[in-house]
């Protein structure tokens, strides 16, 4: 009975600790090395217009700065620090999520903290481990490329372009087998639903796998802006095309 207690006791004091209630975020950043006062900015996308606009904006206060408010669904967002060389991706959703600040090399920012944005992380790395055979090639070939255009050799550009198409078509079609994985693995992920909605922008993917994986996600996903919208492709593509004529009655087996 005490061990019961206690347990009880526990789980309330863990729920007490959360500092942010369902519907809000709570972003909170460490920014080593940056001086007091560089603004940060907090950008999404107008649901109308599809533009992107400034949300909020804070100010980096003893390498640290503090972002709070409300959200309706999870969708991708970024922060802006002054100066900075490039934007910060993140999922903005309930829950509380942390940013570590890289200022010598933003894109080496750490982000965490909630479901979505742990998942984004590991998705990430995964598909950069697939995309590193093209990022070396050009690494191991620019110098030959460049020689091969001042000396107007078109055997070796030839020859350096196809080897850089083929590793580029096994390389998407590797990524397009670790998308659909991934999908079909995580169904209550926010990446999840974003596969899934573009595959259902592409035409040559298969409509009955894009439909399968639509099913299989949590209810809270498919709620999403991007699920109905791809609920709705879906829909589009179960429609005969225009001035397809009907099968004759009885025709059918």
């Amino acid at each position: 009975m005490k061990k019961i207690f206690f347990l009880l006791t526990a789980s309330v004091a863990i729920m007490s600790c959360s500092k942010v209630k369902d519907g809000e975020y709570l972003i909170t950043g460490t920014a080593k090395g940056i001086a007091n006062g560089k603004t940060i900015i907090l950008q999404g996308q107008d649901p109308t217009t599809k533009m992107t606009v400034a949300l909020d904006t804070v100010k980096v206060e003893n390498e640290k700065f503090e972002i709070k408010g409300k959200v309706t669904e999870p969708a991708f967002h970024t922060l802006i620090l002054q100066d900075a060389n490039g934007p910060i991706p993140f999922i903005l959703e309930t829950g509380e999520i942390t940013v570590a600040i890289d200022k010598d090399s933003i894109h080496k920012t750490k982000v965490g903290g909630t479901y979505s944005n742990d998942e984004y992380v590991k998705f990430d790395e995964d598909l950069k481990k697939s995309q590193k055979r093209l990022i070396d090639f050009q690494k191991n070939n620019t110098q030959k490329m460049q020689q091969a255009q001042q000396a107007q050799d078109t055997a070796t550009i030839n020859g350096l372009m196809k080897q850089y198409m083929t590793i580029q078509t096994e390389v998407q079609a590797d990524s397009k087998k670790k998308y659909v994985a991934y999908a079909e693995s995580h169904p209550k992920s926010f990446i999840s639903v974003l596969i899934v909605k573009g595959m259902s922008e592409d035409p040559t993917a298969d409509a009955k796998k894009i439909e399968s994986l639509y099913n299989s996600l949590d209810e809270s996903l498919k709620n999403t802006t991007p699920g109905k919208e791809a609920k709705s492709k879906i829909g589009q593509a179960k429609m005969p095309a225009v001035g397809a004529t009907a099968p004759p009655v009885g025709s059918a087996k």
